[in-house]
């Protein structure tokens, strides 16, 4: 299986409030955020939230049972996880968060690809283009009726493990290797936000922060053109295979993202899918 989408990899927020209302539509906020940046995304959705947007935190679509973060969730959990937001199969989705650099909402967008749910998009801009132009918001928790949900396949094209990386690493396997942590993290001048982690990076990866694929003043992210400069800058060629990394598997996703922005105008650019490293640091970085 292919991770081909039937839906734009973003939607602006014209597109979306003229969807409001749609049967088959449905607005997930899958916003999430690191401690040290002190916010909480529970109580931001209740205070004000896209209408009808559905609250889908991170954690209930990762693994309760791994000792590493945010790892993708079994394919029973990802089912119950939509069912019980009331979301179905053929369901379009429209995923964003709060963070202005799409932070959570890439992750989530990658997770449904990953499980075949391939009419989804991220609200270009997050919640503040949305309530940037006095769109309307809404308050409290948002309930749909419960919906069925099949146990869908994983498509192993988007997600690699350890195995695969070091493979590349070390030149027996050709692929691309991104980081989208910090140039400060990925060179190693400053310790991990997580205890137990080494400074420094995979051997042979190349560095994009994250913050670096949206506008720093609009959240929005940019034009194809500057995508296309800042994989270039960095050598590499978006119609090769590319694994992204990052910290935990969670913002390596906006690049991903960022891949499939260039493809959807640039049909030079088509080439497979951008996989994740799902262990990312939290597992390559360990100590011991």
């Amino acid at each position: 299986m292919t991770a081909q989408s039937s839906a734009p990899p973003l939607v602006s927020a014209h597109q979306l409030a003229a969807a409001l209302g749609a049967a088959d539509l449905t607005i997930v906020d899958a916003s999430w955020y690191l401690a040290s940046a002190g916010r909480d995304a529970d109580a931001e959705y209740r205070i004000a939230h896209v209408p009808g947007a559905v609250r889908m935190g991170l954690e209930l679509i990762s693994d309760p049972n791994s000792d590493l973060p945010h790892m993708l969730p079994s394919a029973d959990r990802f089912a119950v996880a939509c069912e019980t937001l009331g979301i179905g199969p053929h369901h379009r989705v429209v995923i964003y968060d709060g963070s202005g650099t799409n932070l959570s909402a890439a992750r989530a967008w990658w997770t449904f690809r990953v499980f075949g749910h391939r009419n989804v998009s991220v609200l270009d801009g997050g919640f503040r283009a949305w309530a940037g132009a006095t769109r309307p918001v809404q308050m409290g928790l948002q309930r749909r009726s419960r919906t069925g949900y099949p146990l869908p396949a994983v498509d192993r094209a988007l997600v690699v493990g350890r195995e695969e990386v070091e493979a590349v690493s070390a030149g027996t396997l050709d692929a691309q290797l991104v980081d989208c942590r910090s140039a400060e993290r990925f060179s190693g001048k400053v310790d991990e936000p997580r205890p137990g982690l080494r400074r420094g990076h995979i051997p042979g990866s190349r560095n994009i922060p994250f913050e670096m694929f949206t506008n720093r003043g609009t959240g929005r992210m940019h034009a194809v053109p500057v995508l296309r400069e800042l994989l270039h800058e960095q050598g590499l060629d978006p119609a090769r295979r590319i694994i992204a990394t990052c910290g935990s598997g969670v913002s390596a996703c906006v690049l991903a993202l960022a891949v499939e922005v260039i493809r959807s105008e640039d049909p030079e650019a088509v080439g497979p899918p951008v996989a994740i490293y799902d262990g990312s640091w939290a597992e390559y970085g360990r100590i011991g």
